[in-house]
């Protein structure tokens, strides 16, 4: 066994560990595609995105035991998915306006957990069940994950990266949210970077 060998194996402990601590905190977790070279592997053939449920009914699964849970990292590096819309939701954004939104909410005294992806996204966790703003379900850069969908919960690999806690869940106590906060959260950063835009294009105009 080579060192690539043992790093994979090393890596499938850490998943199956961390999908069994959740899964005892009853979040909906799932094993997913993993990366293999330029695609995701794990389910029939390779697919081209990722990481995705690895199993097709993977609806009918949210809510495994702990137990069984265990036994889906017992021979791959499977991803580490929370499947949302059950329990929890999520708000993916940029890295950007993820930034602005983490700084209202530290000003507030409010974290709430925070994931990072190696392809520059931001993932908010909240409870489900709470209607999206306007302004947010128009805007570009926010995808909201509730019902038939899923995120990635560290340490999901990609391709060049690993994904990882901004703010841990440990940080809040445990303790979810409701969408409203974050949502609040976001519609303040987007309007304190349209003031800023307005204000440089002021700077601009004048000279």
């Amino acid at each position: 066994m080579d060192w690539s060998d043992n790093w994979r194996r090393a890596f499938r402990v850490e998943l199956r560990a961390q999908a069994i601590g959740l899964a005892w905190r009853r979040w909906p977790v799932l094993p997913g595609t993993y990366p293999a070279g330029a695609h995701w592997a794990g389910r029939d053939g390779m697919d081209d995105s990722g990481p995705a449920p690895v199993h097709k009914d993977w609806p009918e699964r949210i809510g495994t035991q702990p137990e069984q849970v265990a036994s889906w990292w017992a021979g791959r590096p499977y991803s580490l998915l929370l499947a949302t819309g059950a329990t929890l939701d999520a708000i993916e954004v940029g890295s950007s306006l993820g930034t602005g939104a983490a700084r209202v909410l530290r000003t507030l005294g409010m974290p709430v957990p925070i994931i990072a992806t190696p392809t520059g996204r931001w993932i908010f966790l909240t409870k489900s069940g709470h209607r999206v703003a306007d302004a947010l379900a128009g805007h570009g850069d926010v995808v909201v994950h509730g019902k038939d969908s899923w995120v990635p919960l560290p340490p999901t690999q990609f391709q060049h990266g690993v994904v990882h806690w901004r703010v841990r869940p440990e940080v809040c106590g445990w303790q979810i949210p409701a969408a409203h906060v974050v949502q609040d959260a976001l519609l303040d950063a987007i309007a304190t970077r349209a003031a800023g835009a307005a204000t440089r294009q002021l700077v601009v105009s004048a000279d």
